[in-house]
């Protein structure tokens, strides 16, 4: 999962045209976390996944790789 979802993540962050920065401050996080997330080094917690499928308006399963 940790691959699918860091490529996924920062696709979606450039597709909006949003820095790290900027959606970290929408998720309540620091930057260096979104940067982590999008290196692949660790993974969201449950409800972190949760609003980041809301933000972006896609499905969890689609954050996972379960779904194109």
């Amino acid at each position: 999962m940790k691959e699918v979802f860091a490529e996924r993540l920062k696709e979606l962050r450039l597709e909006r045209g949003l820095g790290q920065v900027q959606l970290a401050k929408a998720l309540d996080v620091g930057k260096s976390v979104v940067s982590l997330w999008e290196l692949g080094k660790c993974e969201p917690t449950l409800s972190k996944l949760i609003a980041m499928a809301r933000f972006f308006g896609v499905s969890i399963d689609y954050l996972a790789g379960l779904e194109d």
